[in-house]
């Protein structure tokens, strides 16, 4: 990253960086947040041009975070190719189902060597492909990570302590995201496991609504911790088959945020599964949520990639049964409690007792 001029408002006292930051929700706002806090330059891109003014001449992004005041050189456009172009390094943060085709769209604009790092918690629906592999496909030439986490946006944006993990290859890359956003409320730890790192933002998302419908339930603080450790076990058995690291799901970036988004009402996925275990409609909670559950899509795509390369998950296939089928929560839960009692921790024992 080459160096410009030195802040002279900001706590901040490295270099400044051109920063893209594409995608103006929840997420995407809190790093653009960090990085302006942090003295850098933000080219800010959404779509909607109501939205960049109303940024521009207020300092506020009022549907997605109401209140919280953005400071230091934010630039919000409606222009992607401008962004990119003046950035050093650009952080992706659009939701998974208009992913593929804004990149493709804009493929051109990205620089040979570029570091494009994907902030996603998806999966693409059609061949199961994960927001990296789809950077990988799209803008070959560019050098490539991703960034996952306990991190709720909205006790990002308050300054309140937080970590996360930028997972790449190149240890450039690696090095480059923690020289951007560290700082004294933001810490940024590195993994090489980008597959696994990625993988399990998305798997979590769908525990988080599992978690969400047993506190509607009003369960026990011993059925919810049941919940979330068989769901760690679950996650990381799926990744694990698919190539992941089993380690990383000791991390943050898989119990870390697993603990997060299944305890806490601040996670959209929780919030669906909350109004689910009330008795709403699925469609009518998304609807009053305002904002993407990533959690819905992503238990569609898992439950036929679990089920095609035979992998026992249970948790999927009972939420599946909830949201999309006729079963009622109790039913599925009555189940649960009479499946087999299986290996406690994954990978200790052989896999033909686990299952």
């Amino acid at each position: 990253m080459s160096e410009k001029t030195t802040p002279q408002n900001n706590e901040a006292t490295g270099p400044v960086h051109d920063v893209a930051v594409l995608g103006g929700g929840s997420f995407g706002t809190a790093m653009a947040k960090v990085l302006g806090e942090n003295g850098h330059r933000v080219h800010f891109w959404m779509r909607a041009g109501a939205q960049a003014r109303e940024i521009r001449t207020t300092g506020i992004n009022s549907r997605y975070m109401p209140g919280i005041e953005l400071t230091g050189d934010i630039q919000p456009t409606t222009n992607l190719a401008d962004a990119v172009s003046k950035a050093e390094i650009v952080l992706v943060a659009i939701p998974s189902k208009a992913f593929r085709a804004v990149i493709r769209e804009n493929c051109d604009k990205f620089r040979d060597d570029q570091i494009v790092v994907s902030l996603t918690k998806g999966i693409e629906e059609y061949g199961f492909k994960l927001m990296s592999e789809i950077l990988q496909e799209e803008i070959p030439r560019c050098r490539i990570g991703v960034l996952s986490g306990p991190n709720l946006a909205a006790e990002i944006v308050g300054r309140d302590l937080t970590a996360t993990v930028i997972a790449a290859k190149d240890p450039d890359v690696r090095r480059a995201v923690q020289d951007l956003l560290g700082c004294e409320y933001f810490r940024v730890y590195a993994n090489v496991d980008v597959y696994g790192v990625e993988l399990a933002g998305a798997l979590k998302n769908i525990y988080a609504i599992v978690a969400g419908l047993a506190s509607a339930l009003e369960m026990g603080e011993n059925a919810k911790a049941m919940l979330i450790t068989r769901g760690l076990a679950e996650m990381s058995r799926f990744a694990v088959s698919l190539g992941a690291n089993p380690m990383t799901f000791m991390g943050l970036a898989g119990v870390g945020d697993l603990i997060v988004t299944c305890t806490s009402p601040k996670s959209r996925n929780f919030r669906v599964g909350y109004a689910v275990g009330q008795g709403q409609k699925l469609d009518d909670a998304v609807a009053e949520l305002g904002q993407v559950a990533e959690g819905i899509y992503t238990l569609k795509l898992v439950k036929e990639k679990a089920e095609a390369i035979g992998i026992y998950m249970p948790l999927v296939r009972g939420l599946y049964e909830i949201l999309y089928g006729s079963a009622s929560i109790k039913a599925v839960i009555n189940s649960l409690m009479m499946s087999v009692q299986n290996s406690d921790v994954e990978f200790i024992l052989p896999r033909t007792i686990t299952q």
